[in-house]
């Protein structure tokens, strides 16, 4: 069958290979190529504004904007509507040619390129999408290393506009994430370049996840241990999924003294962390798992949910709940509400959601007790000399850290070999402790693994975003024990990745000179077996096997 389409961003590529007539995921072909008519005119804003900063001449803050919204949008599982990338395309194609315009006036010579010269109508886009995917580099080595330079920049266009909505912001995030989405078309960068080019983005990486980190914290509080109701009141709700804590906090001081209770899913789990969440009483706690569970999960829950972020499985036909979903943000979905981004600095409005929700029924409660959580990098730094005592003993033998590689976008999947994550959990020897970020820990979380001398063995720190707290704990150990070399520690690296924010997590461990991680379940489709064989030989990049060979290698030996 001749191929509709070609993605291979996210762990499930069909085949291993990539999907070319549906995504997995459950986008369309039409959808996935319009994406990538969103990506092209977004590499040719790209260019001309690199331009301009070379040339002296800032941009507008409007076109960081657009281009962490335009890479965010084509993440896996954060928006299905086809409508909504066209009018980004609209937009862009205005931006672009404004930007080129005053790159004439100021008599700069831009490269004669498709993406600058195109100015297509929109009745011109079905055709145009088709011809522009990321086969149109026939290298395949050049396309590895470019798509894992462009997916690094999806994850962290994300974390960067996490950090824009709580009002932080720094100007060369914006210009990095231009320079290298132009430097992607570039045709004379080696594949030596370009490998420093996905170092680079994994460097910036870790400044957008310590940028996201400052907001947080800053707006927030630093995350505390937290015990997390998964059971439910008698009230109706609202459940909120994703990333973004702008609209947790907003959605929260709005339905205060509604009748309404708030619970977190999925990614949200960790919004129960934070201090300032805490003084809200209707917000009660964390309701189901992660993403890929939540057609079962919805159906229960009886009221509306909201989407701040990726991680939208396209409902089946006649689920109860297709009426009950909003999106926001870079989310969209067909038929689903989508409600507006803020204007000029003002709060979301959610009052319809609100509204919707008090016509519903309290929800169905599907488990109950607690879970323990809020191991960030500040509360686990104050059990510092607890946990340094433990590994000096001999009482804590190795740390196991797992965050989401796209991920772990991070993420949990629904593959059944992803059930090697609850396996190696369960056989792990009783001395060692499991450091997590992002939903993969819900294959261990609520697991009765206890804990030595008082400490959990799951610490999670939060969100994939998070996963910048493992970083943190790990070069704060590295000081602790005096050690040249953070791959010294006794910390071993088992990582399930899923999308493009776990990309950036890799890319973001690999900058700092973390090597020997292991990836699973699979390796990702877009890696060319020349690109595999450097990760494997420069950084000791490895695949899992089966939990009892992995804890033999990695934790026995």
């Amino acid at each position: 069958m001749e191929a509709k389409m070609f993605c291979f961003q996210c762990q499930e590529a069909a085949k291993g290979t990539g999907c070319t007539i549906k995504g997995v995921c459950g986008k369309d072909d039409k959808t996935a190529n319009r994406m990538d008519l969103l990506l092209f005119v977004t590499k040719g804003i790209a260019t001309v504004a690199t331009m301009l900063h070379n040339a002296g001449i800032e941009t507008s803050i409007q076109v960081g904007h657009f281009t962490t919204d335009a890479l965010f949008s084509t993440i896996t599982n954060a928006n299905f509507d086809i409508e909504s990338i066209t009018k980004r395309i609209i937009k862009g194609l205005k931006l672009r040619n404004e930007l080129i315009a005053i790159a004439k006036k100021e008599n700069i010579t831009l490269p004669i390129i498709d993406e600058l010269v195109w100015n297509g109508e929109e009745n011109s886009f079905e055709g145009k999408s088709q011809t522009v995917g990321v086969l149109r580099e026939a290298n395949e080595d050049i396309r590895s290393l470019k798509e894992l330079t462009i997916y690094g920049l999806k994850g962290m266009a994300a974390y960067v506009e996490h950090a824009a909505n709580l009002g932080y912001e720094e100007p060369e995030l914006y210009l990095f994430i231009q320079r290298a989405l132009a430097d992607t078309l570039r045709k004379d960068l080696s594949a030596e370049q370009l490998t420093s080019l996905v170092l680079e983005t994994g460097s910036f990486g870790v400044k957008a996840m310590a940028l996201l980190d400052k907001a947080n914290t800053s707006s927030y509080g630093n995350p505390e241990i937290t015990h997390v109701n998964i059971g439910v009141r008698n009230n109706p709700a609202i459940l909120i999924s994703g990333h973004d804590l702008k609209d947790m906090e907003e959605l929260l001081a709005q339905t205060e003294g509604t009748g309404i209770d708030i619970y977190t899913h999925s990614e949200m789990l960790p919004a129960n962390y934070y201090p300032a969440f805490k003084k809200y009483k209707h917000f009660v706690g964390n309701y189901g798992n992660a993403w890929w569970k939540q057609r079962e999960e919805f159906e229960n829950f009886n009221g509306p949910i909201l989407f701040t972020t990726n991680c939208i499985v396209p409902p089946l036909e006649g689920a109860s709940y297709r009426d009950r979903v909003y999106t926001t943000n870079s989310t969209g979905f067909p038929g689903w509400k989508h409600i507006p981004a803020r204007e000029d600095s003002k709060t979301k409005d959610f009052s319809e959601i609100i509204a919707h929700a008090k016509r519903c029924a309290a929800p169905n409660e599907i488990e109950h007790g607690e879970i323990i959580g809020g191991f960030a990098h500040n509360q686990v730094l104050a059990l510092a000399d607890k946990v340094v005592d433990a590994v000096k003993s001999g009482a804590i033998r190795k740390f196991v850290l797992r965050v989401k590689f796209a991920v772990m976008a991070g993420c949990d999947g629904r593959m059944k070999s992803r059930n090697y994550y609850t396996e190696f959990a369960e056989q792990l020897p009783n001395d060692c402790v499991i450091l997590t970020a992002g939903c993969a820990k819900y294959r261990y979380n609520k697991l009765p693994l206890g804990d030595i001398n008082g400490i959990p063995r799951v610490l999670d720190a939060g969100q994939c975003n998070d996963s910048y707290s493992l970083a943190l704990i790990a070069m704060k150990l590295q000081e602790v024990f005096g050690l040249e070399d953070i791959n010294q520690l006794p910390i071993v690296y088992n990582i399930a990745w899923y999308e493009q924010k776990a990309v950036i997590v890799l890319l973001a461990l690999l900058s700092l000179g973390v090597k020997n991680i292991h990836l699973g379940p699979t390796l990702p489709a877009f890696l060319s077996p020349n690109v595999a064989k450097v990760l494997v030989e420069n950084f000791g990049i490895g695949t899992i096997q089966t939990p009892e060979e992995d804890i033999e290698q990695l934790i026995i030996a």
